[in-house]
């Protein structure tokens, strides 16, 4: 059997692919194999051989997860409508996470958010490296999560020499950052070191109220800035109106200073008070902290303008049949069937025939008196 320079050539990759093989299941990163010509010296023909090149495999997962696919089935449209923009928008989520290092006062901050915000937030229990907010190209991972998990709000919490117990609260606009707080946790007391009567413990998915005390949320730029955040955070769903017996909670904010404001959680309730309006009294149930405000970053003005336009009341459809008049108000007409009265069938217990019936036993009696007429014979 004669070998040409073809056949060679062929050996010669069959031997270079088996030993990357070898080599490729004592790595760790995964191979994907390259072709480049380079030339034999057995041959003066050009071949390929495979060299091979390191891909990072969760950079490429997610690329796959940020393509965009049409729904192939019914549930899939509809999760895909819910995350749809609406006249009116859904309740707000939040998202909760944490870096590479953390404290057990930030944990148990974290913990409880997520408790206060139960129903309407999600909460990561890894720890994230590549998340550093009021840094460049440390925000990205930070608005892929929240496309992900279809979250307006995030709570991340780090802690380092630097900055101890440091919270970043903040908000996305079409899935990307819009404003940004970060706020140091201090004199922090949980739910459980405080105690209370748990009759009072407020209600999961309460509405609560809003207490900013202090002329500094309406002079300092720092703690208005804080207090809109805040208010997106804790407010819930936007509703029109309120039952004052479902009302059980309230977020009580005393800007002690420029930088510095107390946040505490306290149940209400409420006792007699000998008119229409309940007196209340309210007991603390906790979380408890003060936040000092180190860093803020506002948005552009073309971002707020866009981020803050409405959509126009939709023009009310035209209802068929129904007009309005000054006197007499909403006037509606109703379009009856013909209705075949003399098809209908009756039944004997209507009293209507009670007269007819009486009437015809009477005709029968009267006829069974009179004499038979006899049969006449005709031939």
């Amino acid at each position: 059997m004669s070998l040409n320079s073809s056949t060679v050539g062929f050996f010669y990759i069959h031997i270079e692919m088996h030993k990357h093989m070898s080599r490729c299941k004592h790595q760790k990163r995964t191979k994907i194999p390259t072709l480049t010509p380079t030339l034999n010296p057995n041959s003066s023909k050009a071949f390929h051989r495979e060299i091979p090149r390191t891909t990072n495999r969760k950079f490429a997962n997610s690329l796959t997860m940020l393509e965009i696919k049409t729904p192939k089935t019914a549930k899939a449209k509809r999760e895909l409508d819910k995350r749809a923009p609406k006249l009116v928008e859904n309740a707000k989520k939040t998202l909760i996470l944490q870096g590479t290092k953390s404290s057990n006062v930030l944990n148990t901050v974290l913990t409880e958010i997520f408790h206060l915000k139960k129903g309407h937030a999600i909460k990561y229990s890894r720890k994230n490296e590549n998340i550093r907010p009021f840094e460049s190209g440390g925000e990205t991972s930070l608005e892929f999560f929240s496309l992900k998990t279809d979250c307006s709000l995030f709570v991340y919490g780090s802690h380092s020499k630097k900055r101890p117990n440091n919270l970043v609260l903040g908000r996305t606009y079409d899935h990307h950052i819009y404003d940004l707080v970060e706020v140091g946790v201090e004199n922090f007391r949980s739910m459980e070191s405080i105690s209370y009567d748990k009759k009072l413990s407020p209600r999961v998915g309460s509405k609560p109220f809003f207490a900013f005390i202090g002329e500094g949320f309406e002079n300092v730029e720092e703690l208005k800035h804080l207090k809109e955040v805040l208010l997106d955070l804790f407010r819930g769903e936007v509703v029109e109106n309120l039952n004052l017996a479902g009302l059980d909670r309230v977020y009580v904010c005393t800007a002690i200073s420029s930088n510095r404001v107390l946040f505490m959680h306290c149940a209400m309730r409420l006792k007699r008070s000998g008119t229409v309006v309940p007196r209340m009294e309210l007991v603390e149930v906790g979380p408890s902290m003060d936040l000092v405000v180190r860093r803020h970053r506002l948005p552009n003005d073309s971002l707020r303008k866009e981020a803050m336009k409405t959509a126009a009341d939709q023009p009310k459809k035209k209802v068929k049949n129904v007009s309005r008049d000054a006197i007499q108000g909403k006037v509606g007409k109703i379009y009856m069937p013909d209705q075949k009265v003399g098809a209908m069938a009756l039944t004997s217990k209507v009293k209507g025939l009670k007269r007819e019936r009486r009437e015809g036993k009477t005709k029968n009696q009267a006829d069974s008196h009179e004499p038979k007429k006899q049969k006449v014979a005709t031939e």
